[in-house]
């Protein structure tokens, strides 16, 4: 159903925007900043959910596996979240290519330096495309290694190894899939950007129970299926990019030097600051849940898809101001900058508020939606799921402040906000809740995170806000 609405909304949003041709740098420096972020949330919003649907439906179709006529969900739920964490690396160096690359390309084409933009964007293609190799070569040689490092228990190790070496072998086109999309969000493509990532999850949700069941390839089936959805959608934003994206991608402009690194670590730090420690986060929320079994990793896995699918939409709706904020910063058009900043943090609150409130009062619902009606699993999950909503308002003052800062290459403070959900306050608090309040410390510990990260990006984002409102 969610699919088939996306199509619909997909063809409206094909005619709202219309307007994005090639050269977008009027409509993007004089069009009123609300409706030009709202036209430039949707497709990103459903890119993201899109990419965070994903994982979802691994989940949801893992959970029921059945092994020589045994009930193995438990266990592949659990290897699918211990394999959530390689996952998560690689998408941290898509975004760290991407964002690096991305920001200093929508601040070029603001200023109208276009040679400058298209050099970037085929060196960020090319090193993300390096690093995935390297992640391949290295995981398949250290496969059962890193899986017991992740977390996996003897129970779930076999799992873990055959999901993992499949993602491994995928790496390289999802780290180009993911530097190209946030490239051409950046740029203003959000549409065509949305197109690729949607092409490649429907792909991948036809073939999971096909290669699941009907091939009988279990877990194997469902990380293949994932794979060549992934591959779909990079190939399919290789020719997006060449067909409608005034930065073109050309061999023949792949300079790279010291200064473009530079670059692109200004931009990228804080992306794989925050996807990093996210990564290091759920090896150790793993290694943490696993001393009170296979349920609570299973349960713990759950809950972050969950969250991740409703955190989705408000980073969406927060890239459809990036391309905005990065123009208008190049163009020197701040007050646009700062409107569009609390025009997402009113809005991303609001409904943050609203899924928060209604996601407490069904949350066993929600959780027994993907799993076959384990009781621990159900409690564990329940009182986790509560705990992540309770703050899950504040997200979207963090969320926007982050973004703007990093747009507007604050390299450290970004770094720092990226950092601190889930790193300098998550990992601590990970170590030292459970020694005193157990399994109900391990569910409580991302919302400790996110309440002071919340409180540290007051000092950190208003020195800038005022900066940039004293600015003509």
């Amino acid at each position: 159903m969610f699919f088939a609405l996306s199509i619909v909304i997909l063809q409206r949003i094909s005619i709202l925007l219309l307007f994005l041709n090639k050269d977008n740098y009027i409509e993007m420096t004089t069009r009123p900043v609300q409706p030009l972020i709202c036209a430039l949330a949707v497709p990103t919003i459903i890119s993201m959910l899109t990419t965070a649907f994903y994982n979802m439906v691994d989940t949801f179709y893992v959970s029921k596996i059945h092994e020589n006529g045994i009930d193995i969900g438990v266990e592949c739920t659990a290897a699918v979240g211990v394999a959530f964490s390689v996952m998560a690396i690689i998408q941290a160096i898509g975004f760290f290519f991407g964002h690096g690359t991305g920001n200093y390309i929508s601040r070029q084409l603001g200023a109208k330096n276009y040679e400058n933009a298209q050099k970037m964007a085929i060196s960020g293609v090319v090193y993300a495309f390096i690093c995935g190799i390297f992640i391949t070569i290295f995981g398949l040689a250290f496969l059962q290694k890193i899986s017991i490092l992740l977390g996996s228990t003897n129970t779930i190790l076999p799992y873990t190894k055959t999901f993992l070496s499949y993602i491994f072998i995928g790496a390289p086109f999802m780290t180009v899939a993911l530097t190209i999309n946030t490239q051409m969000r950046f740029q203003g493509n959000a549409k065509y950007a949305m197109f690729g990532i949607i092409a490649g999850a429907v792909a991948n949700i036809v073939l999971v129970p096909i290669l699941a069941f009907a091939c009988k390839m279990g877990i194997a089936g469902a990380a293949i299926a994932t794979i060549i959805g992934q591959t779909v959608s990079c190939f399919l934003l290789v020719y997006f990019n060449h067909k409608y994206c005034v930065v073109s991608f050309k061999l023949k402009n792949f300079s790279p030097s010291r200064a473009q690194f530079a670059e692109i670590l200004h931009g990228g730090i804080p992306s794989l600051s925050r996807q990093g420690l996210a990564c290091i986060s759920i090896i150790m929320l793993n290694v943490a849940a696993g001393h009170y079994g296979d349920e609570a990793i299973a349960a713990m896995s759950i809950v972050n898809r969950i969250c991740n699918i409703i955190f989705a939409i408000v980073i969406g709706f927060g890239q459809g101001y990036q391309p905005v904020c990065g123009y208008n910063y190049g163009a020197k058009l701040n007050h646009r900058v700062t409107e569009g900043y609390w025009f997402c943090v009113k809005v991303g609150t609001a409904f943050l508020l609203f899924v928060s409130v209604v996601g407490f009062i069904f949350s066993s619902g929600i959780i027994n939606i993907f799993q076959n009606g384990n009781a621990l699993v159900t409690e564990i999950g329940t009182s986790a799921l509560r705990w992540q909503l309770i703050s899950l308002p504040l997200l979207s003052f963090v969320t926007m402040s982050n973004m703007m800062l990093q747009t507007l290459r604050k390299s450290v403070r970004a770094t720092i906000l990226a950092a601190s959900r889930q790193g300098l306050f998550f990992i601590p608090g990970i170590v030292i809740l459970p020694l005193y309040f157990g399994l109900d410390g391990i569910e409580s510990c991302q919302a400790f995170s996110d309440f002071v990260s919340f409180i540290i990006t007051i000092p950190l984002v208003w020195g800038i806000l005022k900066e940039l409102s004293n600015k003509k």
